[in-house]
């Protein structure tokens, strides 16, 4: 729906002269007055033609109904009991927080797997660094999932002897006081040593 410029609209009631319009306003309001002389010469359509054709034609068919509705667009709206909702965010909800389990790693036969278990009560991080990554950390980060201060984590290795840390917080290296072997690592620390075997099949 267009509207008039009120200065346009002042010129028609007569309260502005047409030469302040500008020449756009000026087209606009002869537009509008073409558009008032014809309404002023034509008679008043009468629309109960209209109506009573539309009320005398024959109903569509099943088939041309049926078309009708595959092709057209469809507003659907779906409404839930607030109960209802609450239940599916908490199917939703309690779906996303099960930890996906598959079948587990495959092993090779010069592999094992190692699980590192440490406790570190109010660290934010905890990774294990060490001859089987290099002593780069990012690589095993550990997990404390229910927050009772041990952190745990799985990994794969090749078989054979390893010596490793913990690394808290990204700047405190540890030694795992539960390795049962140690080695000296040439700066007055020990690393924790490890011997890997391959898994039982």
């Amino acid at each position: 729906m267009s509207t008039i410029d009120p200065q346009v609209h002042q010129v028609l009631d007569g309260e502005l002269p047409r030469e302040a319009l500008t020449p756009v306003q000026l087209a606009e309001l002869q537009a509008v007055e073409q558009v008032a002389a014809l309404l002023a010469t034509e008679p008043a359509a009468s629309v109960a033609s209209r109506v009573m054709t539309a009320v005398r034609r024959r109903p569509p068919t099943l088939a041309v109904r049926a078309r009708r509705w595959l092709t057209e667009r469809h507003v659907i709206t779906v409404s839930f009991r607030p109960v209802w909702s609450l239940a599916i965010a908490a199917v939703l909800a309690l779906v996303a927080l099960l930890p996906l389990r598959g079948p587990g790693p495959t092993l090779g036969d010069e592999e094992g797997v190692v699980q590192f278990v440490g406790r570190f009560p109010g660290a934010k991080t905890v990774e294990v660094v060490g001859s089987f990554n290099d002593w780069r950390a990012g690589t095993l980060v550990l997990r404390d999932d229910d927050r009772d201060g041990v952190w745990r984590g799985s990994v794969v290795l090749p078989v054979g002897e390893h010596e490793y840390m913990f690394v808290v917080d990204g700047e405190r290296w540890v030694t795992d006081p539960l390795a049962g072997r140690y080695v000296a690592d040439g700066f007055g620390r020990q690393n924790g040593f490890l011997i890997v075997r391959p898994a039982v099949r």
